[in-house]
């Protein structure tokens, strides 16, 4: 596979011209290191992005690109339902709305010191992790239907949580037009003993210390102190979000040729957006979306419930929570008009700048909170959204990371007990159900975050506010 010739039209920014069947360029937001670690198969996905029916603008890849199935992780594009746009569920991504949530503690560093093996003993036993984990909450046909169509509200309504938490969730809590009649009976089994876990691979809760701060006046709007100890969860849909995937990808795939559309990767399969099963999709990924927010809510009022058991001062107050894997109907501005284009993000996270109806009013001064997590012993990043990522990639910035290595490759070069020994070393406690989970999310398994993040904030995609270290780490 022949590298498409890159050009540099910015210091963080690289541009590859339409050739082919691209109706648009590809745009690739990076430093000097990190687009030579970037590979011909994830350009090529860029390019291949930018050849679908109705994009708008360019196909952008974010800092951490690397390849993913269809789109690259860290994909976002932009398509017009008014000119034949697609939604692609490769676009979209098996894990719909894994995301990032992130809240205070109301504790220093100091505070929990002498505590920390507690409570990451703690943590470890009432979070279920792992692969298949399930948790204590068996919801009937009825009740996951309701889920689906609630979302965080629903959970709230149910006592995980308060109506105070749903101002700082993306979609205040719950994705309007979401059709859990579209989903699966398949899926919906997968999902009825899941919710409330955190599920495996990379995704983790974390308590953190913030360690720096980068913009005093933005870290003071959204509450942020040195010294801070704060808790971020990564997961998503679990086990549904995947059967939704499956099964629409499918049926895409054996659709998109009766609309014309010649997919360039069978993996990129996609229908038009107001096409019966583009609506279809859309209906059951707005569930999706929804059961992950759900989730993410579930497990909160379980990290409460420890936090309060070990600490009786504790608060743990939402910062913000938003998802990464979406497309979402947005209204943007192209060639000076306002329109409402479908937005995919993949491995991408929303980056509204201040002033955005969609924030809080507590953050509508700053920005949108912008939650970057790292791997489990490195640094994770609080960034905010600027209005300069209007006009870059439809308010878009990076997700974390960005794997440079595979899994299977990883647990070639490392030992899970390794890992956890290393970073016991620099005061991190991990805790798994599994040792080979660990070994294949290895800290060098994965680019650096930092450099991400710099090339991400110097692009001007979002702004640093704050740098998190870990202090534990639970994983599946």
């Amino acid at each position: 596979m022949v590298k498409p010739p890159l050009k540099r039209v910015g210091e963080y920014c690289w541009r590859v011209e339409p050739f082919g069947r691209m109706t648009v360029p590809g745009i690739i937001f990076a430093d000097n290191n990190l687009i030579n670690d970037i590979d011909e198969k994830t350009i090529s996905q860029v390019c291949n992005v930018a050849a679908l029916p109705g994009i708008v603008k360019a196909s952008f890849a974010m800092p951490d690109a690397h390849m993913g199935y269809g789109f690259c992780i860290g994909g976002v594009a932009a398509f017009d339902p008014d000119d034949g746009g697609v939604i692609s569920g490769g676009g979209v991504g098996f894990d719909i709305a894994c995301g990032v949530r992130t809240f205070h503690t109301g504790l220093t560093v100091d505070e929990i010191e002498g505590l920390r093996e507690r409570l990451a003993e703690s943590l470890f036993r009432d979070i279920p992790a792992g692969v298949g984990s399930t948790g204590n909450i068996i919801l009937t046909s009825g009740k996951l239907d309701d889920m689906l169509a609630g979302g965080a509200i629903w959970a709230v309504e149910k006592g995980f949580g308060t109506k105070e938490d749903l101002d700082f969730i993306e979609e205040h809590g719950r994705m309007k037009g979401a059709m859990p009649e579209k989903v699966s009976p398949q899926a919906k089994k997968r999902q009825q003993e899941q919710m409330g876990t955190l599920g495996s691979g990379n995704h983790y809760l974390e308590v953190q210390k913030v360690v720096e701060i980068y913009d005093n006046a933005i870290a003071e709007g959204y509450g942020l102190k040195k010294g801070d100890v704060m808790v971020s969860v990564h997961c998503g849909s679990r086990g549904l979000g995947h059967q939704i995937g499956t099964d629409y990808l499918r049926e895409m795939a054996s659709q998109a040729g009766s609309f014309g559309i010649e997919l360039p990767d069978r993996e990129l399969a996609s229908v038009p957006v107001n096409s019966p099963l583009g609506q279809d999709y859309l209906g059951a990924m707005r569930a999706g979306v929804n059961c992950a927010l759900a989730n993410r809510q579930i497990l909160t009022a379980l990290i409460r419930r420890v936090f309060s058991e070990i600490f009786h001062k504790a608060q743990l107050k939402m910062l913000y929570d938003v998802s990464h894997n979406t497309a979402k109907m947005e209204e943007h501005e192209v060639n000076g008009k306002i329109k409402m284009l479908l937005v995919h993000r993949k491995g991408a996270t929303r980056s509204f700048g201040p002033g955005s109806s969609d924030l809080p009013p507590r953050y509508k001064s700053f920005g949108q909170p912008v939650l970057i997590g790292g791997t489990m012993g490195t640094s994770s990043y609080i960034l905010a959204g600027s209005t300069q990522s209007e006009s870059l990639a439809f308010s878009s910035a990076c997700h974390g990371a960005g794997r440079s290595m595979s899994r299977t490759a990883a647990t070639k070069r490392w030992q899970g007990s390794q890992i956890v020994k290393e970073l016991a070393g620099r005061r991190i406690i991990i805790k798994s159900r599994s040792m080979r989970g660990l070994a294949e999310e290895a800290p060098d398994a994965y680019k650096n975050v930092s450099a991400v993040v710099e090339a991400t904030a110097n692009a001007g995609l979002a702004k640093k506010v704050a740098k998190l270290l870990p202090i534990i780490c639970v994983k599946g």
